[in-house]
């Protein structure tokens, strides 16, 4: 199978999909024209939302495309789809638990933690980070984005590789300072520290299953300005991709369009005692998917 992704794109004020075929970007309704009809028309999140029929036809398009001249500039994208719902997973490396000081109990007497962000949050590449004032110490982690395309409740572990449809680069951007808060019996407080608008960028694009292989052995990593700050391997996942399947299909039905972004290696600025500041750019990375850049702004 020849490399592709599907993207979305802007022009005329206007959000399009694009397939994305080696190095080269196409607006899909152009060359749907001629090669799928049935693609032309159609969002990214529709496509994703509809995949075990829509994925063979955009596999196959991209092949019919392989070698021709982009047409779409990069310059142009925006997040890949509208996430369903977006899930994340806490303290699922070991280096970035001991990084931040999180005591975990055995893998054998624990499951994952996993916590919701707002779609709202969304942004795409080159997007810009706007960290509202109230926020002192905001921080970067690049995470593996599992994008669900296939409907389910109470799935097994061995059963959750069937349910993804692909996989898209997540950005978890995280306020330390309002993630933990004294004035409640309750410790932590992930929704107020991580759904800032802007705190989520995702992309650059969704590329699908079957061209990324085994996604417990991808490297991934971060960098703000030229400094590498992060760069692991989801092998270090302490519950992987489809035990985080698994245990959130025993809560509820998940459903196609649905993103988990999956963990952070070590790395943070929180461990650092670095944080982002106004004009950083931040570029995270996943091997067989791409490069995410978001610069930052002081708001």
């Amino acid at each position: 199978m020849i490399w592709h992704a599907l993207a979305t794109w802007r022009r005329d004020g206007t959000e399009r999909a694009a397939i994305v075929v080696g190095d080269a970007i196409h607006d899909l309704d152009t060359v749907a024209a001629a090669h799928a009809p049935a693609l032309a028309g159609r969002s990214v999140t529709d496509l994703i939302a509809d995949w075990a029929n829509a994925g063979p036809a955009v596999a196959a398009l991209a092949e019919a495309l392989a070698g021709r001249t982009a047409d779409v500039s990069r310059a142009d994208l925006a997040a890949p789809f509208v996430p369903r719902r977006v899930f994340g997973a806490a303290s699922n490396y070991i280096e970035h638990a001991e990084e931040m000081q999180t005591k975990l109990a055995a893998k054998a007497e624990s499951e994952p933690y996993i916590f919701l962000k707002t779609v709202e949050s969304v942004i795409g590449p080159d997007e810009t980070v706007v960290v509202p004032p109230q926020v002192k110490r905001p921080d970067w982690e690049v995470e593996l984005g599992v994008v669900i395309g296939r409907a389910g409740r109470n799935i097994a572990a061995a059963d959750a590789f069937d349910h993804i449809a692909g996989y898209t680069i997540v950005n978890d951007v995280s306020a330390r300072d309002k993630t933990r808060r004294g004035d409640f019996p309750f410790s932590h407080d992930w929704f107020r520290g991580k759904s800032f608008d802007t705190f989520t960028p995702v992309g650059p694009w969704f590329v699908p299953r079957d061209c990324l292989g085994d996604p417990h052995d991808i490297r991934l990593g971060l960098k703000v300005n030229d400094e590498a700050m992060q760069d692991g391997n989801t092998a270090e996942m302490i519950f992987d991709c489809f035990e985080q399947i698994a245990y959130l299909s025993t809560i509820l039905e998940l459903k196609a369009g649905d993103l988990i972004a999956t963990g952070t290696p070590a790395g943070v600025g929180m461990g650092r005692g670095v944080f982002l500041k106004d004009g950083d750019v931040m570029t995270a990375w996943v091997d067989g998917i791409g490069q995410l850049r978001n610069p930052v702004r002081a708001g």
